[in-house]
């Protein structure tokens, strides 16, 4: 049998699930997922899940928020006031948002809570803090002979 091995090319399907039972990623409905093991392109848990893993085996792993989107970070959420939106622009729950950082990037942030005179933005990932449920199974190692 062939093995997934760190710098492998592999060829995978996956669904996320939330402790829930929620889904919040998932290839079924679109092609798989392909990429190189060993070069950060996916979470590490999911990455650590798939190492070893033969050709045509499904496995369901957990990954804990320190190999997935890590820990929430209360630093990462701040209230502004509404008067630092535009004047067209009406904050809702949920929204996204670019705001340029003092180097030159951006940063994207999610409306978390609206008040009358405050909006609470969270720069964090949306899944950080979550444990996460993936099913995978491995289709193939287009880098290998099969």
């Amino acid at each position: 049998m062939v093995q997934a091995q760190i710098g492998d090319t592999v060829k995978i399907n996956f669904t996320g699930k939330l402790e829930d039972g929620s889904v919040f990623g998932s290839t079924t409905d679109r092609e798989p997922l392909e990429f190189k093991l060993g070069e950060g392109q996916i979470l590490p848990g999911v990455e650590k899940g798939i190492e070893g893993m033969n050709v045509g085996e499904s496995k369901t792993i957990k990954v804990p928020p320190e190999q997935a989107y890590g820990q929430h970070r209360e630093e990462l959420v701040e209230e502004v006031g509404r008067d630092q939106f535009p004047k067209d622009v009406e904050p809702q729950v949920g929204q996204r948002f670019k705001v340029p950082q003092s180097n030159g990037q951006t940063m994207v942030v999610r409306v978390v809570n609206v008040s009358e005179s405050m909006v609470t933005l969270d720069a964090n990932h949306p899944l950080a803090g979550k444990d996460l449920t993936f099913e995978l199974e491995l289709l193939g190692i287009p880098s290998r002979t099969e």
